[in-house]
């Protein structure tokens, strides 16, 4: 292997066979936190596309931190087999596997986006939601109840529980998800924090409970493996979190034993002005990587096998994780081998439609007898 994108990754123990990996993204496809035939065959056809990694997406630690009703979920044992189903289907693809571990704070108890994105009723059972302050994400939203010390040590422990169960699952690493506008992310932002105890005010005070949430993970989850944190580098709005500050986070999460950071942004507010662009975040992992000597992961409107490697090649980003261009394309990994002239393994179920000039197709091409042949000879 010549291509960055294509070369080895190592974070403590674990070993990735090249720097691309599929993003948590949400199925909304739950009940009562269980994974279902969905997450197993959504996954699975990913982890068959040859990533370096797959993550399942944003699992709550506990019932009130589900965005919907129809998250997924790790705040208790009965969770843990169907997991464990998955993992062992991304593992027998050659993939390493995670999760990402999350609580929705003032942003739970919705439906679902493609069901409207409203309010639960009371009826659909609707549940109170929490934050660090008594502020909306919008009129549209649960005002949240602020989180007293009692709440906050129950969330911190939630994230350690469902580490445990994490690792009983088989997952090879984890990441806490303090972007986006959910719990962690509000206490980092001015913007939804405006508490004035320990938790709020000053920068030190404002990273409280996420350094609580990591160090309680670590605690719980193997010195020998890998934890992941995702961030939102900027609010885009006046007043709230800032690259700056970003940046120096990156810094205390590299002093608390962090190995990567998952850089996006926005998700704060619903009237943030970010300028969308082909990769418009990678910037943000840049200076993090740079400047907290820390790895990052690159993520965001990131398309393209020459443009994905650029990134990882000029050192921008140490990994590119891709969303909806692995929904658009499964396979993205493996085409983007092909343009980038690389040569890797294809499942070999589908070995009939890798490159005709890949040694691995010659090999299936190669003539074979009658007796062998028995689905009949490839013509295509």
């Amino acid at each position: 292997m010549s291509q960055p994108l294509f070369l080895p990754l190592k974070l403590r123990s674990l070993t990735l066979a090249n720097r691309i990996g599929v993003s948590p993204m949400c199925q909304y496809s739950s009940h009562d936190g269980f994974a279902t035939d969905w997450h197993l065959v959504h996954l699975g056809a990913r982890a068959q596309g040859g990533p370096g990694l797959v993550m399942v997406e944003a699992s709550a630690v506990l019932p009130e931190g589900r965005i919907s009703a129809g998250d997924l979920g790790i705040w208790k044992d009965e969770h843990i087999p169907r997991l464990r189903q998955i993992v062992d289907f991304i593992h027998s693809q050659g993939v390493r596997a995670g999760i990402q571990l999350a609580h929705a704070g003032r942003k739970a108890s919705m439906t679902p986006p493609f069901h409207g994105e409203r309010l639960l009723t009371l009826e659909e059972g609707r549940w109170q939601t929490v934050g660090p302050s008594p502020i909306a994400f919008s009129p549209k939203y649960d005002l949240p109840q602020p989180l007293d010390q009692f709440g906050i040590n129950t969330v911190v422990d939630a994230f350690a529980q469902a580490a445990c169960r994490a690792h009983r699952a088989g997952f090879d690493f984890v990441e806490i998800h303090a972007a986006h506008g959910y719990l962690l992310h509000e206490f980092l932002s001015p913007l939804a924090n405006q508490r004035t105890d320990a938790y709020g005010g000053s920068f030190d005070n404002r990273i409280r409970l996420l350094l609580e949430a990591v160090d309680s993970v670590r605690a719980e989850w193997p010195a020998h493996l890998p934890v992941f944190v995702r961030i939102s580098a900027t609010d885009w709005a006046e007043g709230g979190w800032s690259p700056d500050e970003a940046v120096e986070l990156a810094r205390h999460l590299r002093e608390h034993h962090v190995d990567l950071v998952d850089v996006s942004s926005g998700g704060q507010v619903p009237d943030a002005r970010i300028p969308l662009g082909p990769g418009f975040q990678v910037p943000f992992a840049a200076r993090i990587r740079a400047e907290a000597g820390i790895p990052t992961a690159a993520v965001g409107m990131i398309t393209e096998p020459v443009q994905a490697n650029e990134f990882v090649a000029s050192g921008q980003a140490d990994m590119i994780f891709l969303a909806r261009a692995m929904l658009r394309d499964p396979y993205w990994p493996l085409h983007a081998a092909t343009a980038l002239g690389e040569e890797v393994s294809w499942p070999v179920q589908y070995l009939r439609g890798a490159p005709a000039h890949s040694p691995a197709r010659a090999a299936l091409d190669a003539p074979q007898s009658p007796a062998d042949n028995v689905c009949g000879p490839f013509t295509m």
